[in-house]
């Protein structure tokens, strides 16, 4: 683990060892001050040598003020060091997250992958800059305090035989019970973040329900269980310092005694026992340092567990594919796919599905609800990758593409696709950072978006709130499927991507599509079978099989379902 982290220090590792070697010449230098000072009250205020104790006492100030300039440089390399070292875990882990397939997103909540991604590397960050110097200061000061303590007085030293166990003692009891009551709180503050993300994403639900009060009361019981965690494991951590105080203070007495014998009998001058006392202070001191380091790795432990959870999360899809091959036509065929989401699933989501799509077909997939018809098409750009059999574009298996080629090659528009905060230039720029003015016009043209955009205050450059909350959701889609087309891909899937368009307009895309794309394969999910009665082919899916396909024509004259949702909807029933 230790080499692990070492990784994410690499950057930064001047400052590292420069914050390191900063602390221990601090050290050096404080523990010099008691041996000066035992010799100003055993030597100069004894011989009453004025001289002396000034010259003693310059170098008493000389000392103090090296060790103040050290500790100066310290913070700022270990600031430096600290943060840098939570700034590239947080990108490393960033990273790995955006390599993930979506069944690896699968194992991770979105609340959960926030937390790990803040708290948690918050948490280790703050324990490097604000660990760094205990974790060095406390041994080497116990060390030398200790080598110090002996070459005064071997005899009193012995108290720290029986001192030091206990304390150890007493820090692993704690230590045992706060690891699992940090994981725990960081658990519950997974469920908190939880509740807000769903309540904020869908605001506007809840306002339309009127389920204030329910959700301020679902809350108020994550919010209490994260409150009760925490206070059980700050409770707990914060009994190391009334128990070292005990043991200090046992440990300062026993000194006390033993030394004022020792002087009495003339075997120690009062000089030795004030030096004595010091390095007993700084001893504990130290002691103190490194219990806090415990109880910080404790904490440390159960972040640095849930980060390496996700960068050891292996990406489901390996991307192996050829650098140089290139999709031209755009044509697919799914040959004998079955499909689940999880390996350990029991049902399949697609089975035994096997299609052949021309190269600048449209292509209209028909199914109720729970059809598998999102999950089908998802497989074309390996969102998700066959459990058995193939897929193959241009006559090559989608896995001999690269990741990059491939998706950049299929243009897709779901339901429900999402708009980023900025304006509706940077989003559409997503299709194509290089877009000209006049391939934007085209591309808002043919998803009828040019018709709202110029009653916008400020057309392209409007900017958009988080999600798109501020234009409409027809708007919203068409400027998706315009962002789509930037792409200028071979494969335009959209997936009843303009359910929320009338009738009319979506009638007009279509036709665009038709006229502006004509070598473009496009596959449209739909409800509405006036949305593909002029398409190539027609696929009916139901529980993830394929029942039918064929051209409008052929499946109204030969299949009875096709035909019968065909006359329910010429009533009218369903727009």
């Amino acid at each position: 683990m230790v080499k692990r982290l070492a990784v994410f220090f690499r950057p930064y590792k001047k400052a590292l060892f420069g914050s390191i070697a900063c602390v221990m010449a601090e050290c050096v230098f404080e523990l010099v001050i008691p041996l000066i000072m035992a010799d100003i009250i055993d030597v100069g205020v004894v011989q009453k040598d004025r001289s002396y104790i000034l010259q003693r006492g310059g170098l008493m100030i000389a000392c103090a003020l090296a060790a103040l300039a050290l500790g100066s440089i310290y913070a700022r390399l270990g600031a430096q060091a600290g943060q840098g070292f939570g700034a590239e875990l947080r990108q490393q882990e960033y990273k790995r997250v955006q390599e993930y397939s979506f069944s690896n997103l699968d194992h991770f909540s979105t609340p959960s992958l926030i937390t790990r991604l803040t708290s948690d590397i918050t948490i280790l960050q703050n324990s490097v800059c604000n660990g760094i110097r205990p974790m060095v200061r406390g041994p080497v000061m116990m060390l030398m305090g200790l080598i110090m303590s002996i070459m005064l007085n071997p005899k009193l030293s012995a108290v720290f035989l029986i001192a030091v166990p206990v304390l150890a003692a007493g820090l692993y009891l704690i230590m045992r019970t706060l690891g699992a009551s940090y994981a725990r709180m960081q658990k519950m503050l997974d469920r908190v973040n939880s509740i807000v993300q769903e309540n904020l994403t869908a605001i506007r639900t809840v306002k339309s329900y009127v389920r204030g009060e329910s959700q301020s009361a679902l809350f108020a019981e994550g919010n209490g269980g994260y409150r009760d965690a925490s206070e059980h494991a700050f409770h707990t951590a914060m009994l190391n310092m009334p128990y070292f105080q005990l043991v200090m203070y046992t440990t300062i007495l026993c000194i006390l005694w033993f030394g004022g014998n020792f002087i009495h009998t003339g075997s120690m001058k009062v000089g030795q026992l004030t030096g004595f006392l010091s390095y007993v202070l700084q001893i504990l001191n130290s002691l103190m340092m490194i219990s806090n380091v415990f109880l910080m790795l404790s904490r440390s432990m159960t972040s640095i567990d849930r980060v390496f959870e996700v960068l050891d999360e292996k990406p489901e899809i390996a991307d192996n594919g050829d650098q140089s091959l290139a999709i031209h036509s755009g044509s697919v065929e799914f040959k004998n796919v079955s499909f689940k989401y999880s390996k350990n699933a029991k049902e399949n989501v697609l089975s035994d599905v096997s299609l052949k799509i021309g190269a600048g077909q449209m292509i209209g997939i028909l199914g109720g609800t729970g059809a598998a018809k999102t999950s089908l098409v998802q497989l074309i750009p390996r969102l998700y990758d066959v459990s058995d059999g193939y897929i193959t574009v241009d006559g090559h298996d989608v896995r001999e593409y690269s990741l990059h080629h491939l998706r950049d090659s299929v243009g897709m528009v779901l339901q429900n696709n999402t708009l980023f905060s900025g304006t509706i230039r940077e989003n559409l720029l997503w299709g194509n950072a290089d877009a000209t003015q006049e391939e934007l016009d085209w591309a808002c043209r043919i998803a009828c978006a040019d018709e709202f955009l110029g009653r916008l205050p400020n057309g392209y450059d409007t900017v958009l709130g988080q999600g798109g909350v501020n234009i409409s959701g027809g708007q919203k889609q068409r400027l998706c499927i315009a962002r789509a087309l930037l792409k200028r891909p071979k494969i335009l899937i959209l997936d009843d991507s303009t359910s929320a368009v009338d009738t009319a307009t979506e009638r007009k895309v279509r036709e665009r599509l038709a006229e502006s794309l004509p070598q473009t394969t496009r596959i449209l999910i739909t409800q509405r079978l006036g949305s593909v009665e002029e398409a190539d082919q027609i696929i009916l899916l139901d529980d993830g099989k394929v029942t039918a396909v064929g051209s409008h024509s052929k499946l109204l004259a030969e299949n009875e379902v096709y035909r019968e949702i065909w006359q329910f909807q010429q009533k009218g029933v369903i727009a």
